[in-house]
């Protein structure tokens, strides 16, 4: 990518499995850096330009790349965001998976002082974190998406433009409905193919040549057959995903069947205590289930409210 011409200063706030490659891009793409992470040891051994607390960071253009606006709330409290406002901040974006009505409430909060909130959420993982070919999914007014666009592509293959703050977040929730009922399935096929004594290995290969082909059976099913499930997307925020997908279903009317399923059975992952493994680990849940009682995911449904 060429170096753009009077790049905007940029701020990355969390580097985690996804904030730490989308870090490496925006830098490499020529766009003036500083981070900050929770952790402060990772922040400096990033190799950009650190900063010990998020008040310090002086940026056009702030990312965050923290597991929801809740956390992002905390560490940019009002005698922040003033501070921010005053040093030249004039967009925020939110790459992390939240709901459409927390983004507007952080909208509304910020606009106060004159920064103009994106919602941009990142779908493709770690991998594709990475690699550079996130598709983002962008809620903004079209001033602050002109604006903040150079920025997403340095690190996206797929940006696309949804509509106004909070239009990206419920496109991911749609993204998210599909990945993880996708990733049950994955898991179920996987089960009943070694229940059926069939080689897993092969199974997953005449699975990629046939319309069972995609990307999370590419991601997941190695994850699944080795048990391996040190942390891409975790357990955890897989649910969180969930639960805005289908409090977001509540509001429109939408029913969602096969989504509440899929919720009740990450909601089991976690009190399995497995919320901070890799999203695969619902496997060891389907798995149980035909093992131990039989019981169908559906009898869970509800046990939990939405959040």
């Amino acid at each position: 990518m060429s170096r753009p011409l009077n790049p905007p200063g940029v701020a990355v706030l969390g580097l985690g499995p996804m904030g730490a490659p989308v870090a490496g891009h925006i830098a490499r793409a020529g766009f003036p850096l500083q981070v900050w992470n929770r952790t402060r040891a990772t922040a400096d051994a990033s190799g950009h330009r650190s900063v010990a607390r998020p008040g310090e960071l002086r940026a056009r253009i702030v990312l965050s790349v923290l597991p929801d606006t809740d956390q992002f709330d905390e560490v940019a409290p009002e005698p922040v965001v003033r501070r921010w406002a005053a040093g030249g901040t004039t967009h925020v974006a939110v790459l992390s998976t939240t709901s459409p009505e927390r983004v507007r409430g952080l909208a509304e909060r910020l606009g106060q002082h004159g920064l103009a909130v994106l919602d941009a959420p990142m779908s493709g993982g770690d991998t594709g974190a990475r690699a550079g070919t996130l598709s983002l999914m962008v809620g903004a007014d079209p001033e602050a998406y002109r604006t903040v666009e150079p920025v997403l592509r340095s690190f996206a293959a797929t940006v696309e433009h949804m509509g106004p703050p909070g239009a990206g977040s419920a496109a991911k929730l749609c993204n998210q409905v599909i990945v993880a009922g996708t990733l049950v399935a994955v898991a179920e096929a996987l089960d009943l193919g070694r229940r059926a004594n069939l080689s897993g290995e092969r199974l997953v290969r005449v699975l990629r040549g046939g319309l069972a082909a995609g990307a999370v059976l590419d991601a997941k099913a190695g994850k699944i057959l080795d048990r391996d499930y040190r942390p891409g997307g975790s357990a955890a925020n897989q649910l969180k995903d969930l639960r805005h997908a289908t409090a977001l279903a509540d509001a429109l009317g939408a029913r969602l069947p096969q989504t509440r399923r899929t919720r009740a059975l990450f909601e089991e992952v976690l009190r399995r205590g497995l919320g901070a493994a890799d999203h695969a680990a619902v496997y060891e849940i389907v798995t149980a289930h035909g093992e131990d009682d039989g019981q169908d995911a559906g009898e869970h449904d509800g046990e939990e409210g939405d959040r």
